[in-house]
């Protein structure tokens, strides 16, 4: 029998990575020089935030994400923490809520406000007091809104439930207290009712948190893990540290049996830590070296070989922590499915790096963008903590369908008639017959269905853009950027036009011919 070699057909596998230009980066940034191994950076479609360095206590830094290029150095920031801040988390339900946790052994929660920030906020709007050492993790539940998880040194793992009016938390409702030493990492499972963490004693854990009870313990010798990740739906997990010849490795794990590995690659023999990122909807892994340049991605599948690789994005520019933007601030149509912030301190530069389908039609790709996780909780704090789990809310990716992201709108009151006018209504609606009063009130629905969304529409909206994705431009860098982005929407617009023309012509031809033809006849 010949041999014939296995070509697999993916539509991912030409994805390539593509950084920002200059402008489009965040320049002047003092990022933090802590040897701390987290990603230092969180970022939502709203804002930014990344960990800054400091003299006196720990800082962060909040800002919009379309005010790119130079900082001020005068920036305010958010500073109440009394040690160095070692990991911020937005909350993924609001996008104005964000979670920190630092060396002072507190965990707080910021209210970020929605114009600029002009001030430094130093009260946050609750803190979290009740682990003993230097607090290294904080993480959000996945689908229950309010539920926050944190590990500190002091081998711990607490759930707090943040839906009261309490600005002082004092007492989790649920302490983890089965590890042995520092926890490295945290992950949750697609709908939050497993929690795998990875240990400093080289163990990967998986618990159920609400239970406190271990069901699974991986202690492989020859791996010694540092990051641990949950693959969405598949029922597996995937690791990241180091072999037993100190090379970087990668290694696939079974949820159902954490004995042995499935998988195990090495991939280098430098000594930085890898970060590990899985996009569920399109199956693909990013593996990101701490200390270097390169971005490794690979797509999963459920049968043997698992891990198929497909590229590299690599740079000269050694990134200290990386962030990641969520699915709904995309930019779906450049076809862009994964988008990193990747912290360059050499250079005090925040770089974003896009990855990117190479298609030529510009129009919505339904194949790349499936149904995602949206910015809405499937379950109230304490439905999770009653036993419920039910998986994320989805939405829809294309532009039209709905609202993604996690802004609460308000509807302005509809105004009241006077009663000369109610009166005279009354009158002439009484001498109407039944048929015409239907009408008129389906008539008079639809015009305030139509009036409403006009006012969600003009409420967030200000000559065409959103004002909160883009706030007022402060520099003139910034001026340019928005008159071209107004030229661009000009020129769209008479396309349009035009195109109407061209059909409008067509159409009065038509017509023309008809009554021609007729006209013969």
């Amino acid at each position: 029998m010949s041999w014939h070699p296995q070509y697999r057909s993916s539509k991912f596998r030409h994805v390539y990575g593509k950084a920002a230009s200059k402008e489009k980066c965040y320049d002047c940034v003092p990022i933090t020089h802590s040897v701390h191994d987290n990603h230092f950076c969180a970022v939502n479609p709203h804002f930014i935030a990344v960990v800054t360095e400091c003299a006196g206590g720990g800082a962060f830094l909040v800002i919009p994400i379309h005010q790119t290029g130079k900082l001020d150095p005068h920036y305010p920031r958010i500073c109440g923490h009394k040690g160095n801040v070692l990991d911020i988390k937005w909350n993924p339900f609001n996008d104005f809520v964000i979670a920190s946790c630092s060396e002072d052994a507190t965990v707080k929660i910021w209210d970020i406000p929605k114009h600029l920030l002009t001030r430094n906020i130093t009260s946050p709007k609750k803190e979290l007091l009740g682990h003993a050492r230097r607090v290294g993790l904080i993480e959000w539940h996945p689908t229950a809104e309010n539920i926050l998880f944190s590990s500190g040194y002091d081998y711990k793992i607490m759930i707090w439930n943040l839906d009261t009016r309490d600005a002082v938390l004092s007492n989790p409702v649920k302490i983890l207290d089965t590890h042995k030493d520092v926890i490295l990492s945290m992950s949750f499972n697609t709908d939050g009712s497993l929690l795998a963490t990875a240990c400093r004693d080289r163990k990967i854990r998986l618990i159920d948190p609400r239970a406190g009870t271990i069901l699974q313990v991986a202690s492989y010798k020859s791996h010694r893990v540092n990051k641990v990740l949950f693959l969405g739906n598949m029922k597996k997990l995937l690791s990241t540290g180091t072999s037993r010849w100190n090379n970087r490795q990668i290694a696939l794990w079974d949820q159902n049996d954490l004995s042995v590995p499935l998988l195990e690659e090495d991939l280098d023999g430098s000594s930085g830590l890898l970060f590990p990122f899985y996009d569920s909807d399109t199956h693909m892994l990013y593996v990101v070296g701490k200390g270097d340049g390169n971005i490794r991605y690979y797509e999963i599948s459920p049968e043997k070989p698992y891990l198929n690789y497909l590229m590299e994005y690599r740079s000269h520019l050694p990134q200290k922590g990386i962030g990641m933007m969520p699915k709904r601030g995309l930019e779906v149509s450049a076809c862009e499915i994964f988008r990193f912030y990747k912290l360059i301190p050499t250079k005090s530069l925040i770089e974003p790096i896009s990855m990117i389908v190479p298609r030529r039609s510009e129009s919505y790709q339904e194949d790349i963008y499936p149904l995602t996780t949206g910015a809405q909780p499937a379950l109230t704090a304490q439905e999770w903590l009653n036993g419920i789990n039910k998986g994320p809310l989805l939405v829809s990716l294309r532009p039209g369908s709905g609202a993604v992201n996690s802004l609460p709108q308000f509807l302005e009151p509809e105004p009241l008639l006077n009663t000369t006018d109610l009166t005279q209504y009354q009158g002439w609606a009484g001498r109407m017959a039944p048929e015409e009063m239907q009408k008129k009130s389906e008539i008079q629905d639809s015009r305030k269905q139509m009036e409403v969304e006009e006012k969600n529409e003009q409420m967030h909206l200000s000559n065409g853009f959103d004002i909160f994705e883009c706030p007022p431009p402060k520099t003139e860098n910034e001026l340019l950027q928005m008159f071209y982005r107004q030229q661009e929407e000009i020129r769209r617009l008479r396309e349009i036009v035009n195109q109407r023309d061209v059909q409008i012509k067509q159409l009065e031809l038509e017509l023309r011919n008809l009554r021609m033809n007729t006209g013969r006849y």
